[in-house]
């Protein structure tokens, strides 16, 4: 199969290069899925610059999402999950690496089927964002109808599918991203409030709101104190980036007296059987979104598999709204 490989291991863009490897063959409780499209994410960049190895037993290929038809089938083991899938089953997953390959490997409990309406560029474009959004502004930040969540990076792939999200479930939405382009997007999305953080007073602006109840975090370090200053008593703050530093200053005196939860996490590197449940959870909860129409990831770019480089670096340059994608 044709898959792309970091030359050297790690490096620029350029590094991404087109090779060919064995087609992989599904172990018990997985299975193979032909990919038809690989959605591109800010880990993949990490992992290509060597700043974020992938997890034990996991592939040295990048890509942590696809979708495509399930075309082999591994022997049962017990967990339950190869017992739904048939050959042709159209799916897509989520992957600890592998997805930038003409085949990939998955258990098969962390595959979920492609809701109807959506080709394989939308679906791939699904696994990464809706996971993460849905364990850390649902699950670890307990987001509820009638509260209201800001969003930093609004318009990146995990930005603009938060937005959706929280609309649907009845959440408000305050967006920060940079330039009138980005603000504008975050809009028309669905954020109630947009504020461009190159312009905007965003600490005023939030006060003037009336403060938030859920912070979802990709900035990290430049927003902390506002992050803090922002959080109406018993608010939830979630890191799961810090595009601007891992390290800053808070009042923890704040943190104690408004009974502030501290939160983060990362992903890609929880136990598969913590993957399985919250794929199911996923499946209950915003599948019917996804089907419904209102929760769809814009797709901003497409990128052929040999273009990978190509992809990374429109990535890389910060000026997209939603998703890239890679088309197998």
């Amino acid at each position: 199969m044709k898959v792309i490989e970091i030359k050297g291991g790690s490096g620029p863009a350029e590094a991404l290069t087109l090779a060919e490897r064995p087609d992989p063959e599904p172990g018990p409780g997985q299975v193979r899925v032909k990919v038809r499209a690989a959605g591109v994410n800010r880990p993949d960049l990490l992992q290509r610059q060597g700043r974020y190895p992938p997890p034990a037993g996991a592939p040295d290929i990048l890509g942590l999402e696809v979708a495509g038809e399930i075309d082999r089938i591994g022997a049962d083991d017990g967990s339950g999950g190869v017992g739904r899938w048939r050959p042709g089953d159209r799916v897509c997953a989520l992957l600890g690496g592998g997805g930038y390959a003409q085949y990939a490997v998955v258990d098969a409990r962390h595959a979920l089927p492609i809701p109807e309406g959506l080709d394989f560029i939308q679906a791939a474009a699904l696994p990464e964002t809706v996971f993460t959004v849905f364990a850390n502004v649902f699950e670890a930040g307990g987001l509820k109808a009638g509260e209201t969540l800001l969003i930093h990076g609004a318009t990146s792939g995990i930005g603009v599918t938060a937005i959706q999200m929280a609309r649907a479930a009845g959440a408000r939405v305050i967006a920060t991203s940079r330039g009138p382009d980005k603000t504008a997007a975050a809009l028309a999305l669905g954020a109630d409030i947009s504020l461009d953080a190159s312009v905007d007073d965003v600490a005023a602006a939030l006060a003037e709101a009336g403060g938030v109840d859920v912070v979802l975090d990709m900035v990290g370090a430049d927003y902390a104190r506002i992050n803090l200053d922002a959080l109406k008593p018993l608010g939830r703050w979630v890191v799961i980036a810090t595009l601007s530093g891992a390290r800053s200053e808070i009042d923890l005196s704040k943190i104690m007296m408004n009974r502030i939860v501290l939160t983060g996490s990362t992903l890609r590197a929880r136990p598969a059987d913590e993957k399985a449940r919250l794929a199911a959870a996923v499946e209950a909860k915003v599948w019917p979104w996804v089907a419904s129409g209102a929760v769809r990831p814009p797709v901003e770019a497409t990128f052929p598999l040999s273009e990978a480089a190509a992809a990374h670096l429109h990535l890389e340059a910060g000026r997209h709204v939603g998703k890239v994608v890679l088309e197998v």
